[in-house]
């Protein structure tokens, strides 16, 4: 079985059972997004291949940790050997840090609003990335909103200014103003991810009531100026309800305006738990959507930097997954 198809088929289950030798040190934990407030999770890697499951002891797929990051993984019978990846902060290779851990909004898919999170020190984060500026190539951020989007983005900034001492490319995904881009890039940002998180607007307005898609769509735009085409990424989310003609559309608009699309496997929480996860079929031909788009737009998400398009953990990422 190619990789491609492997790990559509992992993400379809999308979690995985850990036995085995101690694995603390592998297990990442989430306080923003789907995973958020879970039992943490773990990066599989099949050579220079990777895949992350959030951990349930119930999953029908087990990772058995021989010790020293050895790993098996055991799906349908079949054993493939391999490693786990130690994370920096939430994933391998990345500090990615959550300013924010809470949020006035509530989308429907999300679970930070009823973690009761808090919003990390500027002290604190730099501490973070102290700790693992060793293992580490780059320092994204992500956020909740803990009063308004306008005050949100004032405090990112100052993060953004003193993680500049670490002089490593930093990614930034919060919720934007009509200045952001222009406040990001002034700083240094090197990349930016503002979510459209449905394929729709009006699917949109469903899951993320108080939320504006055209001002997203309006950071998009003025981030591909500011940025460069592939230095801008957008998540969609795939199980909301789209059709495959919807999500295509909106791949096609993103990578023809010089997004990336980050397609990312509906994880059925919060208010939307009891929905099925995407399944691996659909995964597959979101995949080809999303190969075709982005050869016909001439971008290569290999390139990225930062973020989840260069961790490639839980979503298939045309170039890095075949």
């Amino acid at each position: 079985m190619h990789w491609k198809d492997l790990k559509a088929e992992l993400l379809a289950v999308g979690s995985a059972r850990l036995t085995g030798e101690p694995a603390g040190e592998y297990i990442a934990k989430s306080t923003a997004g789907p995973g958020a407030g879970g039992a943490g999770a773990v990066f599989f890697a099949m050579g220079s291949h990777r895949v992350k499951f959030g951990l349930n002891p119930k999953s029908t797929i087990e990772i058995a940790h021989r010790g020293d990051g050895v790993a098996d993984l055991y799906y349908l019978g079949n054993l493939i050997p391999g490693k786990l990846l130690k994370p920096g902060c939430h994933c391998p290779d990345q500090a990615f840090i959550t300013v924010t851990g809470c949020c006035i909004f509530k989308c429907r898919y999300c679970p930070v609003p009823g973690e009761n999170g808090r919003r990390k020190t500027i002290e604190e984060i730099m501490a973070m990335v102290e700790a693992v500026r060793h293992r580490i190539s780059a320092i994204s951020l992500t956020s909740g909103v803990l009063s308004s989007i306008e005050e949100e983005e004032v405090y990112v900034l100052e993060v953004v200014k003193h993680l500049l001492f670490f002089g490593l490319p930093i990614g930034v995904s919060i919720y934007p103003t009509d200045q952001t881009p222009d406040r990001l890039k002034s700083l240094g940002v090197t990349e930016v991810k503002f979510n459209l998180e449905a394929a729709t607007p009006d699917l949109f307005k469903t899951m993320c009531p108080g939320l504006d898609y055209d001002q997203i769509w309006r950071a998009l735009d003025r981030s591909v100026e500011l940025f460069g085409k592939g230095r801008v990424f957008s998540n969609v989310l795939i199980g909301l309800g789209e059709t495959d003609g919807e999500l295509d559309a909106c791949i096609r608009k993103l990578a023809s305006h010089g997004v990336i699309p980050v397609i990312r496997p509906l994880n059925p929480v919060a208010g939307m738990t009891g929905t099925s996860r995407p399944s691996a079929e659909r995964l597959k031909k979101a995949f080809g959507m999303h190969e075709r788009a982005l050869a016909e737009a001439g971008l290569d998400a290999r390139q990225a930097l930062t973020m989840c398009t260069n961790c490639a953990g839980c979503d298939l990422v045309p170039g890095r997954d075949a």
